[in-house]
């Protein structure tokens, strides 16, 4: 499986720092609703591993977090982020899988999916969907967003970023172009600069699904799950949860991989 990530993941980490700034009270929130439920918290595409960080502060105790990151590069950023810490050292296991993979456990009281979920096809989505609701518990919970573009239109060229480490600036530009009818192409370009000069740059491309609030709505409603914005409609945040007394529909056949 290629990698999207393999040559830009040094600069990831520092680069989404401020979004989480607003991402982590968020989700800490959201997690409330699961405080009292048991079973495993599951973070699909965790990257770097501020999710689980957050995941783990918002649910003291001992109970487990699977994280889920297909690619080596991020992998070894999240590892290294629980391991140093003997909170999430005690807690978390991280499974080199995909979110269409990863061994999942029984039961799921939450299942995180930040900034993951344009990585997914929607025929990937369906079967995604098809695997969490029978193993998610009643009253437990889905927590993803929804980044823009929701259609495939154009986005024009932006700063994403720029940030100071030491002596050298980070700065992250991002454009994007309709590749599909439901797919955008994101244009990345990294660079390092000292005292304005360009050190290095690094230009990557990666496919993005986009989908909008209805479309997500119908696609869980399949499996039961009724989906709500969560409390911070800037951050696209919202959270899909099963009745405490409902039941899970049959589930659709889940057709392998493509």
């Amino acid at each position: 499986m290629s990698d999207p990530y393999e040559r830009s993941a040094e600069y990831i980490d520092i680069m989404i720092a401020e979004a989480w700034e607003a991402f982590d009270p968020a989700l800490t929130e959201a997690l409330k609703g699961v405080e009292t439920i048991a079973g495993t918290v599951v973070d699909l595409g965790a990257g770097s591993g501020r999710g689980v960080r957050a995941a783990c502060a918002a649910l003291p105790g001992d109970s487990p977090i699977l994280a889920v990151e297909p690619s080596p590069a991020l992998r070894a950023v999240l590892l290294a982020r629980v391991h140093e810490d003997a909170r999430l050292r005690r807690r978390v296991t991280v499974s080199a899988s995909d979110a269409l993979s990863a061994p999942l456990p029984a039961t799921i009281r939450a299942l995180m999916a930040m900034n993951m979920i344009g990585h997914l096809a929607p025929g990937e989505r369906r079967d995604l969907w098809a695997r969490v609701a029978p193993r998610l518990v009643p009253g437990g919970q889905v927590i993803l967003n929804l980044a823009p573009p929701r259609a495939p239109t154009r986005v024009p060229p932006g700063l994403m970023a720029n940030l100071t480490v030491g002596d050298l600036t980070y700065e992250g530009r991002a454009s994007a172009e309709p590749s599909g009818a439901h797919q955008v192409t994101w244009h990345m370009t990294y660079r390092t600069l000292q005292q304005g000069q360009p050190l290095s740059e690094v230009a990557v491309d990666y496919d993005w699904w986009v989908l909008d609030e209805p479309e997500l709505a119908g696609e869980l409603g399949e499996h039961g799950l009724t989906l709500r914005p969560a409390d911070h409609p800037d951050l696209g945040l919202y959270i899909a949860s099963r009745a405490l007394d409902s039941t899970v529909p049959a589930s659709h056949p889940v057709h392998p991989r493509r």
